[in-house]
């Protein structure tokens, strides 16, 4: 397993290696030991597994304000996926810079999402599935989201949205409003 920095500070690809024989192949998807070492973090409490039926559909983009703000560790284990993150973190250098990977079941690749990020994607293929463990569990009355298309982020989605379907909630987020500056990750310390 490598881990590759990323343009977002405290953002990483994990690459996993694939050992291959006759049988298949297997590989390490995450290690505790080797998260430690790069200060990330190493204790999940949730796995989420989602199915996007449709090609061109967003999900996201989700965050958790403290005290429940969450790392996420995102996995294509079904079809392809644009994966987004878009920094939201108070001070941030790269506040509301957003990255995208394509995270496809073939290539053995993960995303790690620190908290005071906004994460969502986009379905390259039909019946796209993301696992995902979280290091906090979900509090509805924690939840934030930024829109899909908020300008003020400016998302290049590869597919246009079209006729795809977007959820309710993902279209009522508000758009980001003049002179943000970020989410206090601190708020509850």
């Amino acid at each position: 397993m490598q881990l590759k920095p990323t343009k977002l500070d405290g953002a990483f690809v994990v690459e996993s290696r694939r050992l291959c024989d006759d049988r298949g192949w297997f590989a390490r998807v995450f290690c505790a030991d080797t998260f430690a070492a790069h200060g990330l973090e190493t204790r999940f409490v949730q796995i989420n597994h989602s199915c996007t039926r449709r090609r061109g559909s967003i999900r996201g983009l989700h965050f958790q304000l403290p005290p429940a703000a969450e790392v996420k560790l995102i996995r294509c284990t079904r079809g392809a996926v644009f994966d987004v993150i878009v920094d939201l973190r108070l001070g941030s250098p790269t506040l509301l810079r957003w990255l995208a990977v394509e995270l496809r079941a073939t290539d053995g690749r993960s995303l790690y999402v620190p908290r005071g990020f906004a994460h969502g994607f986009q379905a390259l293929t039909d019946n796209a599935e993301v696992t995902y463990p979280t290091s906090a569990s979900y509090a509805s009355d924690h939840e934030g989201g930024v829109r899909w298309d908020d300008p003020a982020v400016g998302i290049r989605w590869p597919i246009a949205v079209g006729d795809a379907p977007l959820s309710p909630k993902d279209l009522a987020w508000p758009l980001i409003e003049p002179g943000f500056a970020g989410i206090d990750l601190c708020a509850s310390c």
